[in-house]
């Protein structure tokens, strides 16, 4: 088949019209796709990058599901810390109930009357109280005992021999020992058991000795005298002790004696309590064990890592939060019973060990306090991080797109443009027919 001739103009105008069709094409795939670079070929340099840029914001995408996943289980563990906090606030509430009952718990002893003041001292001092006559008397001197009269306050105790004297007060495992100076009163032996902490001691308007325990634990009280200030401590503790001369018993201080107890026995209100404070007790364990997310609990010793971007080895970012295993043990809670305690029990009906627990519950909110604080300061970092990769992954994905988005209105404008020319260029390419047709007419 012979090849057909074109002439030039005619050429011309096809090769023009097939020029703006192929650029309608590649405009029109650009306004299809909205994007200027659909591939390499269309500029290496932006596809690429872009594609990096978009790979990248994909990646940390995919680890802003983690760090969601760790600010949840942070926020759970910090919703069981404070939980927890309301039930030890609620333990303090039940020690304080039952130490609000604590009279019928302290062991208590009034001394015998006249022993310290009598009526015959009254007379003889011009009337002075029985209860100042028995506080300015003096412990010891070196004669047997003396009334007091209108010249001389008196003495309990003939220290002729054994020259010193001591003083012991003792509950459960706690000993006050202390020497009694030669001129000592009996106002000086109330200061020292006072001071003592365990006991408190005053002198009633009877001038007898009122001494009663500071905790529930049998209480006793002894004064000596010895020959020496070791012998005087002895005799304190022993049941040759000197307590008679000032109205107690000598039982009242033996180490092998009764010692003073308490007459009421054990509080019916404290007992009651001890159901109410082991039940808290035990749901501290049993929150404490529900305060987890995503299977991961940061109150039951769990370790949580959050990576915050897409490297690996020691380019990667990340968050390690070591949890505690939280207990009532662990927070020094013991259990609640009535009587002698076991390891890991404490007496409730013991003013002593009460003031134990108390100060126990107080440390265990201080640690609470500490550890809800570290968890707020992690959660603070994390969600730091997440609002950061939030924006970074924005900047990512508005760069990429920058390099590779076409302009709708420029490419619009363009396509425009080219059916305009399309529409001349085919009536530039019938014209030039025309022309040819012309040379026929020649024939006619």
């Amino acid at each position: 088949m012979a090849n057909t001739i074109l002439t030039s103009g005619v050429r011309a105008n096809l090769l023009t019209l097939q020029q703006t069709t192929a650029e309608q094409g590649v405009i029109q795939n650009r306004l299809a796709t909205g994007k200027r670079v659909n591939s390499a070929i269309d500029n290496p340099v932006n596809f690429f990058t872009s594609l990096g840029l978009n790979d990248r914001a994909n990646e940390l995408k995919g680890l802003l599901d983690g760090i969601s996943n760790g600010i949840q289980t942070i926020t759970a563990a910090s919703q069981g810390i404070d939980s927890i906090t309301k039930l030890v606030q609620s333990l303090q509430s039940t020690i304080k109930q039952a130490q609000a009952d604590a009279a019928a718990n302290r062991p208590n002893k009034v001394g015998t009357a006249d022993v310290l003041a009598n009526a015959t001292e009254v007379a003889d001092t011009g009337g002075k109280s029985r209860k100042d006559i028995a506080l300015d008397k003096r412990l010891g001197e070196g004669a047997a005992a003396a009334r007091a009269t209108a010249t001389d306050t008196g003495h309990l105790i003939d220290t002729t021999t054994n020259t010193n004297m001591a003083l012991t007060v003792s509950a459960g495992s706690t000993t006050y020992t202390v020497d009694l100076a030669a001129t000592a009163t009996v106002r000086d032996l109330v200061n020292e058991i006072n001071k003592s902490g365990i006991a408190t001691a005053t002198v009633d308007d009877s001038g007898r000795l009122n001494v009663t325990g500071a905790g529930s634990n049998t209480l006793r009280v002894g004064v000596g005298a010895g020959t020496s200030a070791a012998n005087a401590r002895i005799n304190a503790s022993s049941a040759t002790n000197q307590n008679a001369l000032l109205g107690l018993a000598a039982a009242d201080g033996d180490t092998a004696g009764a010692g003073i107890v308490s007459a009421g026995g054990n509080s019916t209100v404290r007992s009651n309590l001890i159901k109410q404070f082991n039940d808290l007790r035990d749901q501290i364990d049993k929150l404490a064990k529900d305060a987890g997310y995503n299977g991961k609990n940061l109150l039951d010793g769990d370790k949580l890592s959050i990576i915050f971007n897409e490297k690996t080895g020691a380019n990667q970012s990340k968050l390690d939060i070591q949890g505690e295993t939280l207990s009532a043990a662990n927070l020094g809670v013991l259990t609640a019973v009535s009587g002698t305690a076991l390891t890991g029990q404490f007496n409730i009906q013991d003013d002593t060990a009460l003031n134990t627990a108390a100060d126990t519950l107080t440390s265990a909110l201080t640690s609470l306090r500490s550890i809800s604080s570290t968890l707020g300061s992690n959660l603070s970092v994390v969600q730091t991080r997440q609002d950061f990769t939030k924006n970074l992954v924005n900047t990512l994905t508005t760069g990429a797109d920058n390099l590779v988005l076409a302009d709708s209105n420029e490419e619009g404008a363009k396509l425009l443009a080219l059916n305009t020319r399309q529409q001349l260029s085919q009536t530039a390419l019938s014209l030039a027919s025309q022309a040819d047709q012309g040379v026929l007419r020649l024939f006619g």
